[in-house]
């Protein structure tokens, strides 16, 4: 009989679970890892609010998207346009960035698997004698050590010739030159950080679902448990 367990710990462990992969992987896909130098508007350009020069644009790099500006002379203004600037794996800048796509998508695919079976442990709490709240927490130290090495990694690529286009000619590995580190990264960090809480407190989850309350709960006939 399936016993629905639901407690703060456990259901405060899911919520991070499901935030620490969504927050990996649309840092993992945004263009704003790098911030480029600024680039003066032309004396044609002019602010359709203002009336006057727009101001200075900072186009961004991402390890396999960029944003820029597209220009469009018949109404004297500009567009920004992002998207890939590699149509594949192999066309992205750098090597080290390769590399950093590799382990950062390693370490989502993994939290992402994780956010989906933790929805599913109020319901299911072990799996072959295996508590899941461990095996999730396991799993999400080995996707935090893929995503330091892809951030470690990252750095090295600053180097490219890419990234020397948007940073000038003083940029080199582990130097931004002229640019300046986008949200997307510190999100990526930041994430990073969450994700070893999460396989930290995936023992609270357990020990809070394994409780001598819930067992209670289930010896009285009880379908669904809810425990602060």
């Amino acid at each position: 009989m399936c016993h629905v367990i639901v407690t703060c710990r456990s259901m405060l462990w899911t919520l991070l679970s499901i935030v620490v992969a969504f927050a990996e992987l649309i840092a993992f896909m945004s263009a704003d890892w790098l911030i480029g130098r600024a680039k003066p508007s032309g004396p044609e350009e002019t602010d359709n609010r203002s009336g006057g020069p727009q101001e200075p644009y900072r186009p961004t790099l991402g390890i396999y998207g960029r944003c820029t500006r597209i220009s469009h002379m018949q109404f004297s203004r500009r567009d920004t346009l992002c998207g890939p600037y590699a149509e594949n794996f192999g066309e992205i800048a750098s090597g080290f960035w390769q590399a950093t796509a590799i382990f950062l998508a390693m370490g989502i695919m993994i939290l992402c698997t994780v956010a989906f079976v933790s929805v599913f442990t109020m319901c299911v709490q072990s799996i072959m004698k295996k508590s899941i709240f461990n095996v999730c927490g396991l799993l999400q130290g080995i996707a935090g050590l893929f995503l330091i090495l892809g951030l470690i990694l990252y750095p090295a690529g600053w180097g490219c010739q890419k990234a020397i286009s948007y940073c000038g000619p003083y940029a080199s590995a582990y130097k931004l030159g002229d640019c300046s580190l986008g949200w997307a990264f510190y999100t990526a960090i930041g994430g990073t950080v969450l994700t070893f809480i999460c396989a930290v407190f995936s023992a609270q989850a357990e020990i809070a679902t394994s409780s001598d309350k819930v067992q209670e709960e289930i010896e009285e006939g009880k379908n669904l448990i809810c425990l602060l």
